[in-house]
């Protein structure tokens, strides 16, 4: 099943958790709609809003209900070990921010489908063992946060374990077109 291009959320009225996970999200969102995707922004999330921050250990807590309710990260990408599934798509009320999640599961290093994030992303990323890890611009990452900044690209990367990164797009921009090859911007 291809996944770029779909446009189906997860039935917010069919799983009271998921809407839980939603209300959680547009909670973040009132705290950070106006903080710029990237480096700077990463370290804030993980200074203030990492393990045993309310905020992160709900949408923990809602992701890890989501994969037992099967509305998380369901469509398969490449098998069992990567999937996808949105949440949301970007609207008003979620500060046009799509919401999106992602399950990666390889003790090795793991690489998912290479793209680039024309005004950045956030992601949360929820640890389902203890030592998984994802890779973000800055570097591997266990529980806590990853802030691409405006025209980055990569490959997402997992590694040590299973994992959901809980993904939040400004204005749902996601690109497919970038290759590894291409320059990434000088302010990381």
């Amino acid at each position: 099943m291809s996944y770029e291009g779909t446009t189906e959320e997860v039935d917010l009225a069919k799983y009271p958790k998921a809407r839980a996970l939603y209300d959680n999200c547009l909670e973040f969102f009132d705290q950070v709609q106006n903080l710029t995707p990237g480096h700077e922004l990463e370290a804030f999330l993980n200074s203030n809003y990492g393990p045993g921050n309310p905020i992160y250990e709900n949408i923990c807590k809602y992701v890890k209900i989501g994969l037992e309710e099967g509305w998380c990260a369901n469509i398969e990408m490449d098998g069992r070990k990567y999937r996808r599934s949105k949440i949301k798509l970007p609207c008003p009320e979620t500060r046009f921010f799509s919401i999106t999640t992602v399950y990666m599961d390889s003790q090795d290093e793991y690489s998912g489908q290479y793209h680039s994030h024309p005004y950045g992303e956030i992601n949360c990323v929820i640890q389902l063992d203890d030592a998984a890890e994802l890779k973000g611009m800055q570097g591997w990452q266990g529980a806590g946060w990853t802030s691409p900044g405006a025209g980055t690209h990569h490959y997402p990367q997992v590694r040590k374990g299973a994992l959901v990164a809980l993904f939040f797009l400004p204005a749902g921009r996601i690109s497919y077109s970038a290759t590894p090859d291409m320059p990434q911007p000088h302010c990381i």
